[in-house]
């Protein structure tokens, strides 16, 4: 029995693969693995996850408190500003607290006295090619970059975080951005116990050389004396999960259309923000169709593909790579369906984990 689109359906043979990967970067390079919650946060498949990474980081409360009570293991905390209101739960729940400037540090750096303190460095340069994801984009409120400043605050932290990779499938331009950060932060660096080099470094893709990696990593982490820690959001959970459709129309405009039950807009925002295309696969054959969300939003579009057969009524789509900043920023626009949430076992069976209802939709508005 098929169950009910629209539903992301997670894969845990696919998963695993991912985090047999970074098991393999942890064990050759002696760095540590985070699992990034702000690119998934789906905690049914924790179980399968920890076993295989040292455990989270977050951007915000609710993050670092699910990623506490839900994975376990260390938790790090960081956000580009605390309110006074949340900084003692933050602690809290925290094993390490990274702050976003020294204006921050000195706010709070008292009330975090109780556990491991650091501070984000913004070395200006990047590999983002989205002004609007660029950590390094002109007037970037992501991190200090002053050494002397700094310097002068080395006494209550012990540690960096730098976020620096967004996308990077290329470990040449990791290895050059690296090399940079080491020629601008080097006399802070050798002062530091630990060094977290964030996310966005796609070290499980096909054909990433994991072992040049997983080498560079280690003579970091040798030349300066510290402990390094990867952020992985979506190289952990890249190709484990699809966005399961059902088509609901098809017309021609000018073009083959089929409106299907789900959309971008609510059910896979970034496609919209960077203006990409979803993924289809095998995406071969004669017939090409626009394939087209169902809320009222115009350029609600998953993209143009092939198929080997005619869309009809009925017919199901597997929009593929559908877990990273999809099911975190999935949200409830024309009050369309919220896609439930199910888990392939490594057997292969499925369950559904999580539905939602009209309850949910009222719920979350006053």
């Amino acid at each position: 029995m098929q169950l009910t689109t629209p539903y992301y359906l997670i894969d845990k043979a696919k998963l695993l693969r991912n985090m047999e990967t970074i098991a393999r970067v942890r064990e050759a390079s002696g760095a540590k693995a985070l699992l990034a919650l702000k690119c998934f946060a789906t905690w049914s498949v924790f179980d399968l996850m920890r076993d295989y990474m040292d455990g989270t980081t977050s951007s915000s409360l609710n993050e670092v408190r699910l990623g506490h009570e839900r994975f376990g293991k260390e938790t790090h905390a960081y956000s580009v500003a605390y309110a006074d209101y949340e900084i003692d739960e933050v602690v809290f729940h925290a094993d390490k607290i990274i702050f976003n400037s020294i204006g921050q540090l000195d706010r709070f750096a008292d009330r975090a006295s109780g556990i491991v303190r650091g501070l984000r460095l913004n070395p200006q340069v990047s590999s983002s090619s989205f002004d609007l994801a660029d950590p390094a984009r002109p007037f970037s409120r992501l991190g200090e970059w002053d050494v002397a400043k700094v310097e002068g605050v080395m006494d209550r932290i012990s540690g960096f975080m730098i976020h620096n990779n967004c996308e990077n499938s290329d470990f040449a331009l990791f290895d050059r951005m690296l090399g940079t950060i080491e020629e601008r932060f080097a006399a802070l660096l050798k002062k530091a116990e630990w060094v977290s080099l964030g996310g966005g470094i796609h070290f499980t893709g096909d054909d990433y050389p994991v072992e040049r990696f997983s080498e560079r990593l280690k003579r970091f982490s040798g030349d300066y004396g510290v402990q390094v820690y990867l952020e992985p959001g979506e190289a952990s959970i890249t190709k484990s999960t699809t966005l399961e459709v059902t088509v609901l129309d098809t017309l021609f405009n000018g073009k083959n259309l089929a409106v299907v039950d789900s959309s971008i807009e609510a059910h896979m925002l970034d496609l919209l923000i960077y203006r990409e295309s979803a993924k289809v696969a095998p995406n071969a054959g004669p017939h090409r169709y626009m394939v087209c969300g169902k809320s009222c939003l115009a350029g609600d579009i998953f993209g143009e593909f092939d198929f080997e057969q005619e869309l009809r009524v009925g017919d199901r789509i597997s929009i593929q790579d559908a877990a990273g900043y999809t099911m975190v920023k999935k949200n409830w626009f024309n009050g369309v369906k919220m896609p439930a949430i199910a888990i392939r076992e490594l057997d292969g069976t499925i369950r559904t984990v999580r539905e939602f209802s009209y309850a949910d939709y009222e719920q979350s508005l006053s």
